[in-house]
């Protein structure tokens, strides 16, 4: 087979460096194009604190985290899921292992090993790497003639098919800045809002002394529950932070396209913090109301509750003075401190992005349909999933996706 047919890949992200991957073993030229000085950035960035590559649990769990677009992603999950990815890993000679959630990390939890050795076989295999290279979104896309610009001025570049992988809208820093909707939506590509997804809120009303003293603080071994207005329903132990306007963190993330999209709707969102959710109510309020003779309130509540520090804080913000001194309304809060929120962080602070280019936009190979040739893949795609590595392990997904996409659009 002659390399004679080319195809760019605009977006060194694990999206696009899994489509370069798939489409230089079927013979094409590939050459990769990232307005960044080096590529995977944002990879890097996820892997601070031990890269979470994908999830052990199984497959049916797994697709359900992707909500409204199981559907769409579920056929390209079983060609490249959970465990092809420890297997691709392995195969760079990266080992992996399951952590006590469940989660897949290499054995050293690092992610710059594993991108160098990624880019070392994907050097070997004649893909070919090209630096600040910003796509300028230019008008003959659907020539397949890119416009970049460069460090020695603009730049013309052919290709007979074109993979986008240019991430959603959040860490710009990074690269990823959500500046390709507009272009697309000119011509004729059907593109959702990109909203931020995993993300922090404000709007939990916490008053200038507890913010200053508990700001940063993890709350930890606690539930939250919500339900929105249309009677979806999250429920969840673990743990996040509060923050000088509100609140972030794991816990917070998962809840977030809930939180989210009722904020939108309503305004608000209101959840309940369960701040000892290994006991009951009835054990709670028996503890409340069990005589304390001469010791303090919070003492007492130290004593035979353990709540203290930012535990006790919450509760003395939701309730006041007053209200503290009323045991039934006293454990009734501790299982349940309502919490409103207003709205979301910024979309450059979250995790990543919901919204993007539409499923509906796109045949099964991820072209699309109003500009031939042109495949979207990553988080351009309009999908969103908690952290866990579902994201990671969908974005590579769908890149591989969208380079078998163009081998059959190809011909080849």
């Amino acid at each position: 087979m002659t390399l004679s047919q080319t195809v760019a890949v605009i977006g060194g992200g694990p999206a696009g460096l899994m489509a370069a991957e798939v489409l230089s073993a079927s013979g094409v030229q590939v050459h990769v194009y990232d307005a960044m000085p080096s590529v995977g950035r944002k990879f890097l960035l996820a892997g601070r604190g031990g890269l979470n590559l994908t999830h052990s649990e199984p497959f049916d769990v797994f697709m359900s985290r992707f909500g409204e677009r199981r559907a769409q992603l579920e056929p390209m999950l079983a060609r490249f899921g959970p465990q092809q990815v420890r297997e691709w890993a392995a195969g760079l000679g990266i080992e992996t292992f399951v952590g006590t959630s469940g989660r897949v990390f290499p054995t050293d939890m690092k992610a710059a090993p594993l991108l160098r050795a990624w880019l070392h076989r994907l050097r070997a295999a004649g893909v070919q790497f090209h630096m600040r290279h910003r796509w300028l979104g230019d008008a003959s896309l659907a020539a397949a003639s890119l416009r970049f610009a460069t460090p020695t001025g603009e730049a013309l570049v052919k290709a007979d098919a074109v993979v986008l992988a240019l991430g959603g809208a959040s860490w710009a820093r990074l690269g990823s800045d959500g500046a390709w909707a507009p272009w697309l939506q000119a011509r004729g590509i059907d593109v959702a809002p990109l909203l931020p997804a995993n993300c922090g809120f404000d709007g939990a009303g916490w008053s200038e002394h507890f913010a200053s003293r508990f700001a940063g603080q993890p709350f930890k071994s606690v539930a939250i529950s919500f339900t929105d207005s249309q009677g979806r329903r999250f429920a969840r132990k673990g743990e996040f932070v509060a923050t000088a306007t509100g609140i972030e963190g794991s816990l917070i993330y998962a809840a977030s396209a809930l939180l989210r999209d009722e904020i939108a709707a309503h305004g608000s969102a209101t959840l309940l913090l369960d701040l000892l959710p290994d006991r009951s109510a009835e054990q709670v309020l028996a503890a409340v109301k069990h005589p304390r003779g001469a010791r303090s309130l919070s003492s007492h509540l130290k004593s035979r509750l353990g709540l203290e520090g930012i535990k006790a804080g919450v509760l003395h913000e939701a309730l006041g003075r007053e209200a503290m001194q009323d045991p039934a309304q006293l454990a009734a809060t501790i299982k349940a401190v309502p919490l409103r929120l207003v709205a979301t962080r910024p979309i450059d602070e979250a995790i990543s992005t919901a919204g993007g280019v539409r499923f509906e936009a796109l045949d099964e190979g991820l072209m699309a349909s109003a500009v031939p040739g042109v495949f979207v893949a990553g988080e351009m795609l309009d999908w969103e999933a908690p952290t866990g590595g579902y994201l990671l392990t969908a974005s590579m997904a769908s890149g591989a996706a969208a380079a078998r996409g163009a081998i059959k659009q190809l011909g080849l």
